[in-house]
């Protein structure tokens, strides 16, 4: 088993957060893991993404020619990246901030209006956990409460354990939602 996301958005919706909060969750799980962030030097605003492989086995690039999944944040997000999905992959896509459809007919897509559920969870920051939410039960690659625990964790670690109650709501609703 392999599988692989681009997490894309503009910088600040918390798509480097988001991945590494999965990449380590799936090594809690027990999943050979990769993780390959990318930004451009404006940081909030310009445009931001990062490259998450799992596998059951050693993972060879963490580059990856055609993801079997994009979570897709923003417009300039899915115009990048939908071309490259694998054929019968999947996209998860805000649809607070895209207003077109996708247009291949091979893939899995999930619409949420992201920014309206992360609202809902307290938080509109919260964006990037909804929508990993939704990646979790649109795949079922790990378990959400091993995101939870991890997402945890990582927050209290980093001195940000007061969003813990916020971003665990907005996986929920994420997770509800897809």
């Amino acid at each position: 088993m392999q599988q692989s996301v681009i997490i894309a958005g503009f910088g600040g919706q918390g798509v480097i957060l988001a991945g590494k909060i999965l990449a380590q969750a799936a090594m809690d799980h027990g999943l050979e893991v990769t993780w390959l962030p990318s930004y451009g030097p404006e940081m909030r605003g310009g445009t931001a993404n990062c490259t998450v492989v799992m596998a059951d086995e050693t993972v060879g690039s963490p580059i990856v020619d055609d993801p079997s999944a994009v979570i897709a944040m923003n417009l300039p997000s899915l115009d990048k990246f939908e071309g490259i999905v694998a054929q019968g992959g999947r996209i998860i896509l805000n649809a607070s901030l895209i207003d077109r459809d996708v247009e291949r007919s091979d893939l899995k897509v999930t619409k949420l209006l992201l920014n309206d559920l992360s609202a809902k969870a307290g938080s509109s920051k919260a964006i990037n956990m909804v929508a990993l939410g939704a990646y979790v039960k649109a795949t079922g690659v790990i378990p959400i409460d091993v995101v939870k625990e991890t997402m945890r964790e990582m927050l209290e670690k980093g001195g940000k354990g007061r969003f813990v109650e916020a971003n665990a709501k907005a996986l929920d609703l994420g997770y509800d939602a897809a």
